[in-house]
């Protein structure tokens, strides 16, 4: 389903387990960020989502925004799934040259949620479906998190209105 862009021959071992099997059809859509490890470049925003879209070619075109003074900011972005990850390990490029690592950790069964990180751990993200997410619902899944590993004391909730 996906392009293989990158391939290598040594797999990468190390950081979070992520889920086993990922329907990128399903995945794709608006993503709205619920709380994360905040990059410097978020501090300040509001109303920040994710959109992913499948292109015919094979990969998965990414808009990231959010608001902040009062305006929108944007950054557009290619998402590339890595072999032999059941398509929950991506290479995300920004500007051909910037690479992140995209790994989605958890996942809800009906794609309400996911939560997604880097493998060294170093950023975490909480998105849902809709801008807002029950108490009950966010706190199952930060337990989750911390039960992998993940120092959640760093997350930092994500302000959806202005």
């Amino acid at each position: 389903m996906f392009r293989k862009l990158f391939t290598s021959s040594k797999p990468v071992t190390r950081g979070p387990e992520t889920v086993a099997q990922v329907d990128v059809r399903k995945y794709c859509g608006t993503w709205y960020e619920i709380a994360s490890f905040q990059p410097k470049e978020q501090r300040s925003c509001t109303k920040t989502k994710a959109e992913y879209t499948l292109n015919s070619a094979g990969y998965v075109d990414v808009r990231n925004s959010c608001r902040k003074k009062g305006r929108e900011r944007a950054i557009r972005a290619r998402a590339y799934v890595l072999p032999d990850s059941g398509n929950a390990k991506l290479l995300v490029k920004f500007f051909r040259i910037i690479k992140g690592d995209y790994w989605i950790v958890s996942l809800a069964d009906d794609y309400a949620w996911a939560a997604v990180s880097s493998p060294a751990m170093r950023s975490l993200w909480i998105l849902s479906r809709t801008p807002y997410m029950e108490d009950s619902v966010y706190e199952g899944i930060v337990r989750m998190l911390e039960d992998k590993g993940f120092d959640v004391a760093r997350l930092r909730k994500t302000p959806q209105g202005e």
